[in-house]
């Protein structure tokens, strides 16, 4: 099983829905399930059947949760600022373009739209063990990208 990397803080948000998944959510579906069968004739009984397909989603979740946290490799600030590694902020600026900076992140925390990318997306890979004054070139799906690392933090 591959390590799962995570900021102390896409940790502890993992913790927090694990925690309202086995808590709170979990009791709710438990009523809707004892009302449901409380109904009768469960084969025809659309609450039951929409309350176990919600409960097998939960569960899968509460599992999928559980592996990602089992298998975390927790990464700190990233005390080297002269390499790009998982946790570094890295600015870039791709000729013609305005600079654009990046936290580099595991796949689980990843989002593009708030600037975070996983060290396994096409730049994040093309990022990882460059230097300040570097040229990365990533394979994007809209062809390959040139750009240069302008700082890291």
């Amino acid at each position: 099983m591959s390590p799962h990397y995570l900021t102390p803080e896409g940790e502890a948000k993992l913790q927090t829905e694990l925690t309202d998944l086995k808590g709170p959510r979990r009791e709710d579906l438990s009523l809707r399930l004892r009302s449901a069968i409380q109904m009768g004739d469960l084969s025809e009984n659309a609450d039951y059947h929409k309350a176990k397909e919600d409960q097998g989603f939960l569960e899968g979740r509460i599992q999928e949760i559980e592996a990602i946290l089992r298998s975390a490799v927790i990464i700190e600030a990233n005390a080297n600022k002269e390499t790009v590694f998982i946790g570094s902020r890295v600015t870039i600026q791709e000729e013609g373009f305005d600079s654009e900076t990046y936290h580099l992140v595991g796949p689980t925390e990843a989002d593009p739209r708030k600037g975070r990318i996983s060290n396994e997306s096409p730049i994040g890979h093309a990022l990882m063990d460059k230097k300040v004054g570097d040229i990365a070139e990533a394979e994007t799906p809209g062809g390959i990208i040139k750009f240069k690392i302008l700082k890291i933090e």
